[in-house]
């Protein structure tokens, strides 16, 4: 078997071409935007598109090559080796390239090639100062995945990398050593990490990678109003930009909070993970940004706050960078990348120092020159509580960033000593992280809440009490009652940490409903119901849906898998996410065949069966409700949640969601046997009775209650192929619980087959073994020395977790709706965008996965 080094060869060529083209790209348009003779500065900008044209090509062949490194399992190279296998199905092929460090540099890389191809077409006169930013960002991001030595010093690694070059082994020294580490990468079951074969993560990183990426447009646009001196006319044009972002990011971590709620087991979709945090963190700065540059549209007001805004969006993203691909967060999160080495590490850390430090001390230089209205504002104007809202998002989200790069402080060598001379040693994440972030940010949504609910109803520059009273009171009567209604008949459980922050809660559904209530409100009456200019206010809406959403899944959330009463007890594991060691009276013991009560429910574990690839297994959970007073079956479902059985015996569990209206039922397998360590080497014994006789075993007996000749159905499902007998069986134990079992006996032209039957809550294998001459029957019965076969499940009822969801559906529809009337684009193409994300967003969060 040949090595195929053509496509890896031809794949790097491109690496180096794309550097060498963005280079280029980045000199050229820097000098064209400082020419002031319009023929020069048009030569300069016609060579520096063909070469960022070139760049855009040599990244898709990139791309290209590494997906056919990955769909033919090239095994020689180091990526298909860490990240594929030939049992994962296609669609996750894809996925195969952003779970790897240089594939997902390689995404950005390309988002940055279409947002570049826009500002090309639609914003000529903004273009040279615009692309010099994104041309230079390309540069380093093809650096990232260079792979070449200069000097010694390993400059980004290479996805087209050998194998047999990166890791020593004695196998790559046979010429042939293709097949022997094929068969060794079997073995070793290597491939895509399992937590990431979920439908979300094939769409999760595109968008949220585009997010991360078109962040540099409001950056450069910036960064364009300091270098030409024009510092107001760049929020304009800029304004579109900030909403498509705003838009796509904010969908991006949404989306990454439905993969962690449908793959992840710590039961919801936010944990205060760090990477979660890193990119939440600029979101928060970003529609922080979004409502200064509309206040100084409006107003010529807070426009040195939308320059360090729009700078500090993408620094964040590039210091969340740094924290999940440098290692630092290994320790602390549970989908950060790896340590990447030290040359990488400095890679990044520049890429971050360039950009962070040229940018604000261009800022600082240039912020005497930035027009200001020096006259403040008034407390009755709609810019004023618009900078307030803008200010509450910005701390909140230093906050949060502060408290994630803990990591970071204890590994700073001066500031490590002094902490560890002040503290004792290093600085430590709060006992109880996740309440140490909601009872921040739970104030912070009280007081985004109101905000959001009342500052429209302000307009800008100055407001009279009467007008703004007149407007206000209804909304604040009607959340007012619904929160105190909703207080008696559907009052929030969460109180783990008291009536205090239970208050608190009740004060932030407040704000929500409130919010709800008020933009809906104004959508109808303000605006007069004209959908086209209520972008902002159906933006407002659709979040404080979400909040509301947030709020009562989360402080109503009900385990309804608790047993404190256990036939036996199993060991519970530490959880991933919250590297909390899970409650093993929240968790409940499922026999197999054997109906038990969860809940609302009885829960019947029926069977279990392998997956398409190696080591899954779905187990088959049915639920059913049954009327009290009838006993009449009202619903039934069935639950398939999966769990990977890894060789060392650990185990990834993945929930499955049956999904209502109104409620989630979330179920997940917390403890299972490994079928591969749980062989059964007992033996049939064979007993020969009549009709009407026992036979007994350790735990009970066992009566034959009579044979059925050619049955027309049967629990197996075996079609009836000439002459099949069938025992009628009734097993009953210690505790005279009966169980009923049907062992089958089937000649026909090819021979006898049996058709054995368990009992699995006694662990009991019964089969039909013959007939004898005197019409007696022969009952073979195994008592298993196999583990009794069961599983352990955690399950809980999220209450009106849809409103999450169709909540960011709203916001999102509210941000298209602005951008097509900031962008001025028709509105045929409006309502193709706004029809088509919606009715995408409405099949992935609420119909899909």
């Amino acid at each position: 078997m040949q090595e195929h080094l053509f496509i890896g060869d031809f794949g790097h060529f491109f690496i180096l071409l794309a550097f060498t083209a963005s280079l280029l790209s980045t000199i050229a348009y820097f000098i064209a935007s400082n020419k002031t003779e319009l023929q020069e500065k048009n030569s300069w900008i016609g060579f520096a598109r063909i070469s960022f044209s070139i760049q855009i090509i040599s990244v898709l062949i990139v791309f290209i090559s590494i997906f056919i490194i990955c769909f033919n399992h090239y095994y020689e190279y180091l990526y298909a080796w860490k990240h594929t296998s030939e049992e994962l199905e296609t669609k996750y092929l894809l996925a195969c390239i952003w779970e790897d460090q240089s594939g997902s540099f390689l995404l950005w890389t390309i988002w940055h090639c279409v947002l570049g191809v826009i500002i090309m077409i639609r914003r000529k006169e903004w273009e040279a100062p615009v692309m010099t930013v994104v041309s230079l960002a390309q540069t380093f991001l093809a650096m990232m995945i260079m792979g070449v030595f200069i000097f010694g010093i390993k400059i980004g690694n290479s996805p087209f990398a050998l194998t047999k070059n990166e890791i020593p082994a004695p196998i790559f020294s046979t010429d042939n050593y293709l097949p022997l580490i094929t068969k060794l990468h079997q073995e070793k079951n290597l491939g895509l990490n399992v937590l990431l074969r979920n439908y979300w993560m094939v769409i999760h990183p595109p968008v949220l990678f585009l997010g991360f990426a078109s962040t540099i447009i409001p950056f450069a646009f910036a960064y364009a109003g300091m270098q030409t001196k024009r510092f107001g006319d760049w929020v304009k044009p800029a304004l579109p930009f900030v909403l498509f972002s705003a838009c796509v990011l904010g969908v991006g971590v949404m989306m990454g909070g439905k993969w962690a709620y449908e793959s992840l087991s710590f039961g919801g979709y936010w944990a205060w993970d760090p990477v979660e945090n890193a990119s939440l963190v600029p979101w928060l700065i970003l529609v922080a940004g979004l409502h200064t540059m509309v206040v100084y549209k409006a107003t010529g007001h807070s426009l040195r706050a939308s320059y360090l805004f729009a700078i500090l969006t993408f620094v964040f993203i590039l210091y969340s960078t740094f924290l999940t691909r440098t290692g630092i967060l290994g320790d602390t999160s549970v989908h950060a990348f790896t340590e990447a080495g030290k040359a990488m590490n400095y890679l990044i850390l520049s890429f971050l120092i360039l950009f962070a430090g040229s940018s604000l001390i261009l800022f600082f230089i240039n912020y005497k020159n930035i027009p200001t209205i020096h006259k403040e504002e008034s407390t009755n104007s709609r810019e004023f509580w618009m900078f307030i809202g803008s200010l509450v998002l910005f701390l909140a989200a230093l906050f949060i960033i502060a408290l994630t790069s803990l990591p970071v402080y204890n590994k700073l060598p001066y500031f490590n000593k002094l902490v560890f001379k002040l503290n004792g040693g290093p600085l430590a994440a709060p006992e109880d992280s996740e309440f140490a972030y909601n009872k921040v940010i739970v104030l912070v949504a009280v007081i985004i809440g109101i905000l959001s609910a009342i500052t429209q109803y302000f307009k800008y520059k100055i407001t009279p009490s009467s007008y703004f009273n007149k407007k206000i009171i209804l909304p604040t009567a009607i959340a007012l009652g619904i929160t105190i209604l909703l207080a008696f008949i559907y009052p929030i459980t969460y109180d783990k940490k008291g009536a205090g922050f239970l208050g608190a809660i009740y004060v932030a559904l407040f704000a929500a409903i409130y919010s709800v209530i008020a933009n809906a409100n104004y959508i109808w009456s303000g605006l007069n119901g004209k959908l086209k200019s209520a972008g902002g206010s159906i933006a407002h809406f659709g979040f404080a849906l979400m909040l509301v959403g947030m709020l009562i899944s989360s402080g109503n959330k009900k385990i309804i898998s608790s047993d404190k009463f256990k036939n036996f007890m199993v060991p519970m594991g530490i959880d991933p996410m919250t590297k909390q060691q899970d409650n093993p009276d929240e968790n409940i013991n499922l026999i197999r065949e054997l109906p038990t009560t969860m809940g609302p429910y009885t829960v019947t574990y029926l069977s279990d069966s392998m997956g398409y690839e190696r080591e899954k297994h779905f187990y088959h959970l049915f639920f059913q409700k049954k009327d009290s007073a009838t006993n009449e079956t009202t619903e039934s479902f069935m639950l398939n949640p999966d769990v990977y059985q890894m060789k060392d015996n650990t185990m990834t569990s993945h929930p499955d969601t049956k999904r209502y209206l109104t409620r989630d039922i979330f179920t997940y397998i917390s403890y299972t046997l490994n079928p591969d360590k749980n062989e059964d080497t007992a033996q049939f014994k064979i007993n020969t009775i009549a009709v009407g006789d026992t036979i007994f075993y350790s735990k009970g007996y066992i009566r034959l209650n009579g044979i059925i000749k050619n049955p027309i159905s049967n629990k197996f499902d075996v079609p009836s192929y000439g002459a099949t007998l069938m025992a009628d069986v009734t097993v009953t134990d210690k505790d005279s619980l009966h169980y009923a079992a049907t062992p089958m006996i089937q000649v026909d032209s090819l021979g006898i087959n049996f058709i054995d039957d368990t009992v699995y809550a006694q662990n009991l294998y019964l089969k039909f073994a013959g007939v004898t001459e005197d019409k007696k029957i022969k009952i073979g019965v195994k008592e298993s020395d196999k583990i009794i076969d069961f599983v352990t499940v955690k399950a809980y009822i999220f209450p009106y977790i849809n409103l999450v969801w169709l909540g960011l559906i709203i916001m999102a529809a509210g941000f298209i709706t602005s951008i097509r009337q900031r962008a001025n684009l028709s509105k045929t193409v409006g309502a193709i965008a706004l029809l088509f994300v919606v009715g995408a967003l409405c099949y992935m969060f609420l119909f899909g996965g």
